[in-house]
């Protein structure tokens, strides 16, 4: 997302870390510093040269050497107590990356120094990400009664923006009014950006409504304000308001902060008319704003306009590529999020940071191991194995294949470059395969590190304690969350609870929580109950969880035939057709459930009743095989999971589920020592688990099936998730 400030912008909207084209001083007006009088210039012989030789070897690539050997002569020719020559000293070191020796100088020679000089440490101080020591130096000039301009202002109100807290700037914002500068246009620009990056855009546009004056940094900072606090609506009426009100032209980032804006809120027609604008104001060849576009039509899912903008541009950089990469990913075309990835490399385009979190999250979502590890090679090679963003996204990808060995590596292999991301990649990680005791053991490690939770972290920990039926502790991680953290549960959060009062069959409680929650139960909590009224056999609250679930969300298949579903288990089977004509009626189909396998590096999907392979005759034989073998065992049809089929097709129409047919293929494909991996876009039947179970222990082979929910890891005639799913 576009950033207003007094630092460079971001090129792309989805890669906020890197910086390109043209910098935008946003907040600072031309600099005071010549304001210092020739007298004091001329007052040394040697005075006017040293002026000349610092502000050329400011502007020109500086570095500490040079920096060195003018201090030396300012001294010697003793011109260092002349104010404008000191500020320019400091200046310089602080550019030629010494600002160390630039704080050392000041504090040595403070006799010298002016509110110039003040200002330019605190600016120099406020780029550099030290936000605190910013506002350190700033409390002291007040101290030394030294009175700020507006130009200290918009130095220090950046350094608060930095802080995250809104208390800094509004004691700013205070002593601005106090001193009488609170309406110069760059120090209200600085206050309105302040408090938008504090998070508080109440005070933001209050400042921008009072501004007797404004220009386009001001109109700047309000939009972006809205698009970085996703009040996407709102930064779009502003954008609108700017075009209205005519006093400034709209540049690269008005433009292409509303294009996020639509991106985000997916307003398609109101991107096109900012289309032609662009066009209008010549700024379509301008890289940052043709990126924005791209991502603005990927979000909105209009691919030819995208593909065709990317194709046209003269020289694309990695920033257009993840762009045009993050549009397939978030519109889930995973193939064609790697292909683009695949394309970038054969441009010889290296890949930053994005670039490969995009992937792994592509190859994540396709269950592509290989690919995945391919990719993990390429990490090492061009520099990033410990990059965190890219650490973290092994760890989800290879979890997501499947491999928790390999996640695990992974993790490790970060143990120096840890974060919280990290360290929840990895609990999610075993959390998905059904590890509950892990994953608390990886928690509390965590906290043992000093290592603060976020919000995801709890819906992990909180969801292990759910599928494992772990109630008390689990609602001692609940309660944690506000009493020890300071962090207030979100619907997630809650969505858990439900669900794990729900599977352990105490579905009053889990209907008296829903009742007493302090926010609206969504789709995700009524979910999580009408999913627990199914497994129970509940018909009575199925019936009434499942009518607020077709309020909120009318369009989701699943409800429908859990309901349904609900109701033939009851033996109301006109019931469950009524049901299932209300789908038809409001243009709602079930997805077809499908599960794929890779057999030597490459994919082969199966529905059910398919026969369509060409090994399909070997494959019903193997079925058939599987059939008697698990019989033998004690295994009877589950046929409650036969649901629509009717009489003595009930028990075999389970025999042709696409995950049996998928296992059968994988036991004639495989070699003897290779674990089975089975994805399914469905929730997996609890009838295909039970012969899954049993085939892992008939035929000694380790069978991972992925589905919607979670991983199930067969082995040994057992199930990871010890039946508790």
């Amino acid at each position: 997302m576009p950033r207003a400030g007094i630092m460079r912008v971001p090129l792309s909207p989805l890669n906020p870390s890197k910086t390109h084209s043209s910098s935008i001083p946003f907040f600072h007006p031309p600099s005071p510093q010549l304001r210092c009088t020739s007298h004091e210039v001329h007052h040394h012989h040697n005075a006017t040269h040293l002026h000349t030789l610092l502000t050329t070897t400011t502007s020109n690539r500086p570095n500490p050497k040079h920096a060195t050997q003018i201090h030396a002569q300012l001294i010697t020719t003793n011109s260092l107590p002349i104010p404008l020559l000191h500020t320019q000293l400091i200046n310089l070191y602080a550019k030629s990356g010494q600002l160390p020796q630039a704080l050392l100088t000041f504090k040595t020679t403070r006799e010298h120094s002016n509110v110039v000089t003040w200002t330019s440490l605190i600016t120099h101080l406020a780029q550099s990400h030290q936000p605190f020591e910013a506002l350190s130096l700033f409390a002291h000039l007040k101290r030394e009664g030294l009175g700020p301009n507006p130009y200290t202002f918009s130095a220090v109100l950046p350094a608060c923006a930095e802080t995250r807290s809104v208390l800094h700037g509004s004691q700013v914002h205070g002593l601005a009014c106090k001193h009488g500068v609170d309406a110069d246009v760059f120090v209200a620009s600085a206050l309105a950006d302040t408090y938008a990056k504090c998070g508080d855009m109440h005070a933001s546009k209050r400042v921008f409504d009072e501004m007797p004056r404004r220009n386009l940094v001001s109109w700047n900072a309000i939009i972006v304000g809205f698009v970085r606090n996703k009040l996407y609506d709102e930064a779009v009426w502003m954008f609108r308001a700017l075009l209205v009100d005519g006093s400034a032209s709209p540049d690269q980032v008005s433009i292409s902060s509303v294009l996020s804006a639509c991106a985000n809120s997916g307003g398609l027609g109101f991107g096109g008319r900012v289309h032609a604008h662009v066009v209008k104001l010549g700024l379509e060849s301008v890289a940052y704003v043709k990126n924005s576009l791209i991502d603005m039509y990927s979000k909105c899912g209009r691919f030819e306009e995208a593909s065709g903008l990317f194709d046209i541009m003269n020289e694309r950089d990695v920033v257009a590529w993840n762009t045009m990469m993050t549009g397939w990913v978030q519109n889930d075309h995973f193939e064609e999020a790697c292909s683009c990835f695949q394309a970038m490399m054969r441009e010889e385009i290296l890949p930053d940071e994005a670039s490969f979190s995009t992937v792994l999250h592509a190859s994540a979502s396709l269950a592509a191991w290989g690919q995945g590890a391919a990719i993990h090679t390429l990490i090492i090679k061009t520099g990033f194995g410990n990059n965190q963003c890219a650490g973290s996204s092994l760890i989800t990808m290879y979890a997501k294949c499947g491999s928790l060995d390999d996640a695990y590596r992974s993790f490790q292999e970060m143990k120096h470059h840890q974060n919280v991301v990290s360290w929840t990649a990895m609990i999610a990680a075993f959390q998905q395969h059904g590890h509950a005791n892990r994953v608390i053991e990886l928690f509390d490690r965590m906290l043992e590190e000093g290592m603060e939770p976020d919000y995801v972290t709890f819906v992990c920990i909180l969801s292990a304690c759910s599928h494992s039926g772990l109630i008390e502790q689990g609602f001692r991680y609940f309660t944690s969350m506000s009493q020890v953290h300071n962090m207030a549960p979100g619907k997630e959060h809650y969505a858990c609870m439900v669900d794990m009062l729900a599977r352990a069959g105490r579905l009053a409680e889990a209907k008296q929580f829903i009742d007493t929650m302090p926010i609206k139960p969504d789709a995700s909590v009524w979910g999580a109950l009408l999913g627990a009224c199914g497994k129970s056999g509940n018909l009575e609250l199925g019936k009434e969880v499942a009518r607020r679930l077709f309020e909120i969300e009318p369009d989701n298949p699943g409800n429908y035939v859990l309901l349904a579903n609900l109701y033939a288990r009851h033996g109301r089977l006109e019931e469950a057709k009524e049901v299932r004509r209300l789908m038809g009626y409001n243009g709602v189909r079930k997805e077809t459930g499908c599960s794929w396998i890779d057999v030597k590096n490459k994919t082969y999907v199966f529905t059910v009743h398919d026969q369509s392979h060409p090994r399909t005759r070997e494959t019903y034989e193997m079925l058939r095989r599987m059939e008697e073998l698990v019989r033998v065992k004690g295994y009877v049809a589950d046929i409650q999971f036969a649901v629509n089929d009717v009489g003595e097709y009930k028990e075999q129409s389970l025999w042709y589920h696409s995950e049996r047919l998928a296992l059968a293929f994988g036991l004639i494909s495989l070699p003897m020592d290779a674990p089975i991996r089975i994805k399914k876009n469905l929730r997996t039947c609890g009838d295909c688990h039970t012969v899954m179970k049993l085939a892992s222990g008939i035929f000694s082979r380790e069978i991972v099936l992925r589905d919607t929910n979670r991983f199930h890891r067969f082995a040994g005639g057992s199930c990871s998730c010890g039946d508790y799913w």
